[in-house]
């Protein structure tokens, strides 16, 4: 059994009522296999929201639903108000939702600053003539810019591996360092799939941190996958649970964890 994680207290309680994302009776299938069944949840404005669930219980392709990976047969997504079309993760990403992996997806071969640059794309304006001379005007906004990067490196206490290539990173630097360039895109709703998978009890810890840090400080609305049920009940506001592809609980952790579908879909522990 994984050691408890130590999270910081003091958040003061959920009082935001603000609906930033409605996912309404979407439901997902490939061929004959059916992702998610008729799934409906709320993300409030400025909440730590989990999803969470056994293998295979749709939690991922939720995600990718909710950025445009993947696109519902069924149902629909509303953000900030408004029913969104079929569209493309960049289009998503330009509207305000960031995202990181379940698997790091980073540019391996380059430094942890130009990987969170990375993140500025949608942000630059001029046109692409003066980026690629980086001359001028394109220089200019390089300039500032990279002022944000350098406050996010400082903010993720990653000063010393700035100018490393990501791809001789260790695994909990590297995704501290796909945080970093999710948060460069300054997003309103920032999707995390399984942000501390594969990390030791030191790494969970700076990672629950930053997470709240991110929540608290920068006022950022979080969705995020986490199968550490410890993590799950101190992080989160609110809960929903995915079971083959249906919702079978949502409330606040103590709900959740108190639910006895979610006793015997997920937690495994006899009652």
């Amino acid at each position: 059994m994984n050691a408890p994680v130590k999270i910081p207290v003091g958040s003061a309680p959920l009082e935001r009522e603000e609906i930033l994302l409605a996912v309404e009776n979407v439901s997902l299938s490939f061929g004959g296999v059916k992702a998610i069944q008729d799934v409906s949840f709320d993300v409030r404005k400025g909440e730590i929201r989990a999803i969470i669930g056994p293998n295979g219980a749709g939690k991922t392709s939720m995600l990718n639903c909710i950025n445009g990976f993947y696109h519902p047969q069924q149902g629909r997504i509303t953000f900030k108000g408004r029913t969104r079309p079929r569209m493309r993760p960049h289009e998503a990403a330009s509207q305000g939702v960031a995202r990181t992996f379940q698997n790091v997806a980073l540019f391996k071969g380059m430094s942890t600053l130009d990987n969170i640059m990375v993140g500025r794309t949608l942000k630059m304006k001029e046109p692409f003539f003066w980026q690629l001379w980086r001359h001028g005007p394109a220089m200019r906004e390089e300039i500032r810019h990279r002022a944000v990067v350098e406050d996010i490196i400082d903010f993720l206490q990653i000063q010393h591996i700035r100018r490393t290539p990501v791809g001789k990173l260790p695994y909990g630097l590297q995704k501290r360092v796909e945080l970093a360039r999710a948060l460069a895109m300054e997003p309103d709703l920032l999707l995390l799939d399984e942000p501390m998978a594969g990390m030791n009890l030191e790494e969970k810890e700076d990672m629950c941190r930053f997470i709240l840090d991110v929540n608290n400080q920068f006022g950022t609305t979080i969705a995020l996958i986490e199968h550490d049920m410890g993590v799950v009940m101190d992080l989160s506001d609110r809960v929903v649970v995915l079971e083959y592809g249906r919702k079978i609980a949502d409330g606040t952790p103590a709900e959740v964890k108190a639910d006895s579908r979610v006793i015997d879909a997920y937690l495994g522990v006899a009652h």
